[in-house]
């Protein structure tokens, strides 16, 4: 049997385990560990105790545990609540103001978290109840508030470039200044939409009332300050990790201290949030490696099989395509797998084919990963199996249906196909932060 075939039987056999409802890492590892002992023996087996070693010798990866205990804590001690009566006083005057804060939360909520979970959780909880009690459309606010956490996983500290930066082996660090620009652009095209949409249509978004905007500016000074303690879990953490007064892992550290501050200058900080918080952050860290681990096994068996460069011969030898077609199909594939994966399992599947063809397409692989991370979040809202469109139905209320939530995503789905394309033909969008911006350790 050629290695061709070989290949070709291994994503057949991992894509039938992933349909049968096996955990991603169990498929994808158990999948690597018996063709590698198929194909080479017992000495085969070494490749899974290989890759575990080298995840266990990645010191960023530490990161990982602490940004998620702080995106946890964060969550618990109740400051997005605040932040979101924050935009509610001062954007309700205007039509469409409050589906516009919603994204101004959904940016602050990603700065401090890095995890598109975690604001679909705080937008469906905090912002959907009271959008639709002041008469906003249901369809609408349903895909803000999907399509504003996807932000989540572009905007640093994103985990998701954190995981692509193990896999791809390029600096997380400039990975998350490569999402900045894409990650506020993209939040502008959602505000501009949202604004034009309800100019014209202010049924869609109906402003506040008089007596509700009949807030003085004492009250609405007082509530700007809610915004004063992420400003400082964020410049605590990223700002002084970009002005390189610390390393990646040290800022992960600030970060998770800086959150356990703000809990407790709120008088949030108890025995069972701190409990809660570490229990729900071991259950994820643990997710994480151990797909990780699966990936790294599954890459060296592809390696091993000379896989990428058979495929780099049937792209651009055989079939005589160009690299930017090339690029293009993969960017379409990630599209087609979101609808039944999430983004961590559609990076462990297809890395260790994809990111050798691009570096040996000529392309920047910290622009691949802006491209990647983009995609991911079109494949999280695109029908009919997207990730995030079944989120919001298990947290919506039951007037909003299943195909509300499909109508609701189609403009900012088309939105953020905009937004790929701008940083695919102008790849300095992704580019310029990374080398203009010297960071430290």
């Amino acid at each position: 049997m050629s290695y061709e075939m070989i290949a070709l039987l291994m994503f057949a056999s991992m894509m039938a385990m992933l349909i049968s409802g096996q955990r991603v890492y169990a498929a994808i590892g158990f999948v690597a560990v018996v063709f590698s002992l198929f194909l080479w023996g017992e000495g085969g087996g070494e490749i899974a105790f290989s890759a575990n070693m080298k995840l266990m010798k990645w010191y960023p990866l530490l990161t990982l545990p602490l940004f998620i205990f702080m995106g946890y804590v964060l969550s618990e001690s109740g400051i997005a609540e605040d932040l979101y009566k924050m935009f509610h006083v001062w954007m309700g005057p205007v039509n469409g103001g409050l589906a516009i804060g919603t994204i101004g939360l959904m940016v602050v909520i990603s700065a401090m978290n890095g995890l598109s979970v975690a604001g679909m959780a705080i937008g469906a909880s905090i912002a959907l109840p009271e959008l639709l009690r002041r008469g906003y459309d249901k369809v609408m606010v349903t895909g803000v508030i999907q399509a504003g956490s996807s932000l989540g996983i572009l905007v640093p500290p994103s985990v998701v470039l954190v995981l692509y930066g193990m896999i791809s082996r390029q600096p997380v660090g400039q990975l998350w200044l490569a999402g900045v620009i894409p990650g506020l652009m993209m939040a502008g095209l959602f505000i501009l939409y949202i604004a034009i949409r309800c100019y014209f249509n202010p049924k869609l978004g109906p402003a506040l009332g008089r007596e509700e905007r009949n807030v003085g500016w004492a009250e609405k000074f007082k509530l700007l300050s809610a915004g004063i303690i992420p400003l400082f879990i964020f410049f605590s953490m990223t700002g002084l990790f970009l002005m390189g007064k610390t390393s990646l892992v040290e800022s992960a550290g600030v970060g998770a201290i800086a959150s356990l501050i703000a809990a407790f200058v709120r008088g949030k900080l108890s025995f069972k949030i701190i409990h809660t918080c570490v229990e729900k952050t071991l259950s994820i860290s643990c997710m994480f490696m151990w797909i990780i681990l699966a990936a790294l096994a599954f890459g060296a068996v592809f390696d091993g099989l000379g896989a990428v460069r058979a495929i780099e011969t049937l792209f651009l030898k055989n079939l005589g395509l160009e690299p930017w077609t090339v690029l293009i199909l993969m960017q379409l594939s990630f599209i087609v797998m979101g609808t039944f994966l999430d983004d961590t399992a559609m990076l462990v599947i297809v890395a260790p084919l994809y990111v050798p063809l691009v570096h040996h397409l000529g392309f920047d692989l910290i622009w691949y990963g802006v491209l990647y991370t983009i995609t991911c979040q079109i494949a999280y809202m695109t029908p009919p199996f997207g990730y995030n469109l079944f989120l919001m139905k298990a947290m919506a209320p039951r007037e909003v249906s299943l195909m509300d939530i499909y109508r609701s995503v189609t403009p900012f789905v088309a939105i953020m196909m905009l937004g790929l394309a701008l940083v695919m033909i102008f790849p300095q969008l992704a580019l310029w932060m990374p080398q203009n911006v010297t960071l430290g350790r």
